[in-house]
């Protein structure tokens, strides 16, 4: 007799293998010890779930899965719940494996394994039906910004389960955010978070991006570049001279500005003066021939855009035209000293040493003359026996220097 060839036979089956089973469960050891366990299940919508009914210590004891309105999906190996989408994965004496494939979110619930013990155990697995959002959404109140202005961002993830959440970041950093959750008539929740910041110039061309976090999907984001515009930053560069502004010569500078927009005029004035008659002004260049000291003072160059404007200021002083000269005659002076110190200190040393040795010389000739003297009777004889005495005199030379 076959199965498929009537309901009713099928049904008339089932019901007696479910009473055997009972019987069977009733007649078990009570003493022994059954544990039935199962997980819960989390899954994207229209992927597929796997539901597992585990026993530890069987004892050949019927297992079966039952679906949130608790019709039997499977007992044991068999389905008589008529939906292809389950499909048995395995079945053993100690698992119950079944699948669903295309899950919606008709199918989230609690699921049921039973296993007929006496009591008859059971065991639940929830399945959550996870919906991603659709792609999100960021706008900006402002496409071109100013400048030291505030802008405000919305970014908008719709139609997910559960709530997504939202992050915002600026280049590398990340901005706080203010999240609302609202939940639609579908039981879907749609989150928008909003997001006020002051711009600065550094910000021109930094992006912004809006990261959905959800169990669903990883890097969802969406992101826009801000366009900030910025008075201009100016820089005067002096050309010429390299140094010290002389008397006589010529002075040329360059006024360097850049903005967004691009400065649309550069001028240039000197503060509190009138800039010289015949300075030569070639757009962003200031040429001056032939300096003196009446053109000392401040010359500005100012740069506009739509913005705003900025300067920078340039100090001239002229100085002598020898100016800046002394220096290297300072060394010289120096050298000079220094030769002079040593001349002036080795005559002093060669003085000193002329004078021991006269001083030693006339000493020996003072003792030379009055040789012979001791041995004379009296003065008379001793003048006359003295070696050097009158009678010699015309042999002894001096010599002085």
């Amino acid at each position: 007799m076959a199965i498929t060839g009537s309901g009713s036979l099928a049904t008339i089956l089932f019901l007696f293998m479910f009473q055997a089973a009972l019987l069977k469960g009733a007649a078990q050891d009570p003493d022994g010890f059954q544990n039935l366990v199962t997980d819960n299940v989390s899954v994207v919508e229209g992927e597929m779930a796997i539901i597992s009914c585990r026993v530890k210590n069987n004892d050949e004891s019927v297992i079966q899965l039952l679906n949130p309105n608790r019709q039997t999906i499977y007992f044991r190996n068999m389905r008589p719940l008529k939906d292809a989408r389950f499909q048995l994965v395995n079945f053993s004496d100690n698992e119950l494996r079944v699948s669903l494939s295309n899950v919606s979110l008709s199918d989230e619930g609690r699921y049921v394994c039973q296993l007929y013990t006496d009591p008859p155990q059971e065991a639940y697995a929830d399945i959550t039906v996870l919906i991603p959002p659709g792609n999100p959404i960021i706008e900006a109140r402002d496409e071109v910004l100013s400048e030291g202005n505030e802008t405000e961002m919305t970014c908008t993830a719709m139609s997910s389960k559960p709530a997504a959440t939202i992050k915002w970041m600026k280049g590398d950093k990340e901005l706080p955010g203010k999240p609302k959750v609202e939940l639609t008539f579908d039981k879907m929740y749609t989150v928008t978070s909003r997001l006020t910041f002051t711009v600065s110039k550094e910000d021109d061309g930094v992006p912004v991006a809006c990261i959905v976090d959800h169990p669903a999907v990883k890097d969802f984001q969406a992101q826009l570049y801000l366009e900030v515009q910025y008075k201009p930053e100016v820089k005067i560069m002096v050309e010429f001279p390299q140094g010290l502004t002389r008397e006589g010569e010529n002075l040329e500078l360059t006024c360097q500005a850049k903005g967004k927009p691009q400065p649309q005029r550069v001028n240039w004035v000197k503060v509190d003066d009138d800039v010289p008659s015949h300075a030569v002004i070639t757009g962003a260049d200031l040429y001056i021939e032939n300096l003196n000291k009446s053109y000392n003072g401040t010359y500005r160059c100012v740069a506009s855009n739509t913005v705003g404007e900025s300067f920078d200021d340039y100090i001239l002083y002229v100085y002598d035209s020898r100016a800046g000269e002394g220096a290297p005659r300072t060394v010289d002076h120096a050298v000079i000293g220094g030769v002079v110190a040593v001349v002036v200190f080795a005559m002093l040393c060669l003085l000193i040493v002329l004078g021991r040795y006269f001083a030693r010389h006339k000493g020996t000739y003072f003792t030379h003359e009055a040789k012979g003297a001791d041995d004379a009777a009296d003065a008379d004889t001793a003048i006359i026996n003295a070696e050097g005495g009158h009678t010699n005199s015309d042999e002894k030379k001096e010599y002085y220097i």
